[in-house]
């Protein structure tokens, strides 16, 4: 499928038209003032996807598909639980068209198919497939683990919460600079994510606060997972060689 410039404008459209539902429900008070710094985040998280798409960073494309493949979970997990709803089902399919028309070879040619950036890191197609998971993973789980930094909750597990977003922020950062510390940053945010939901498993049981943390914590684990037989390699190397 071609019409890479009319796929990548109708994504940023619907990334655009979410920034701003988002954003203008938090403005006129549509949502409870103790939900609104989340949902003030969430929509900076599809702001930034709109603007990188449409600035051209190399990184946009991965991170938007990760964004597009949030909605068509909560998509999904919101006709599971409440029916075939049109509200529902129109976010399902925008969130599902937006990832589509981002995917394949012919649009990574203006994101990260751009040779300037992998000569920059040197880069290999090996190691922009391994960056490419990670980002895509990382885009999806970002929401998951605003969501449950930013809305109430008891104070202990707050100090866990908000280490993780801030972990999971920079490390998002710190990979698309080609920096290591980001992998175990990722790794970090995820596994104190899922500590925290086995917690909370342990003493009130399995309930569907528990989606945002688990999966979350899931996907930043996954995010970091590329790179760590990479990293054993480097370790096992300079070990012999030391």
């Amino acid at each position: 499928m071609k019409l890479v410039g009319e796929r990548r404008a109708l994504a940023a459209v619907i990334f655009a038209f979410y920034f701003l539902q988002y954003l203008m429900a938090v403005l006129m008070g549509q949502i409870p003032p103790a939900y609104a710094n989340a949902f003030a985040a969430i929509a900076g998280v599809y702001g930034l996807a709109f603007f990188s798409l449409v600035a051209g960073y190399f990184w946009a494309r991965w991170y938007s598909v990760g964004v597009g493949l949030y909605g068509v979970i909560v998509g999904v997990v919101a006709i599971w639980k409440e029916g075939t709803e049109p509200i529902y089902m129109f976010v399902l399919l925008t969130h599902l068209a937006a990832a589509a028309m981002l995917w394949g070879n012919k649009m990574s040619v203006p994101y990260d198919g751009q040779t300037a950036w992998r000569e920059k890191f040197h880069m290999d197609e090996n190691a922009v497939q391994r960056l490419g998971r990670s980002v895509i993973r990382a885009g999806v789980s970002l929401p998951f683990v605003l969501l449950y930094a930013l809305a109430p909750r008891p104070d202990a597990e707050m100090i866990g919460a908000i280490a993780a977003l801030a972990l999971a922020g920079f490390g998002l950062r710190a990979i698309t600079r080609m920096k290591t510390w980001g992998i175990l940053a990722l790794g970090a945010a995820g596994s104190i994510l899922v500590m925290q939901s086995g917690a909370q498993v342990v003493s009130s049981g399995v309930t569907t606060s528990l989606l945002a943390p688990a999966l979350g914590g899931v996907l930043l684990l996954a995010a970091a997972a590329p790179f760590v037989p990479a990293m054993f390699r480097y370790l096992r190397t300079a070990s012999r060689q030391a």
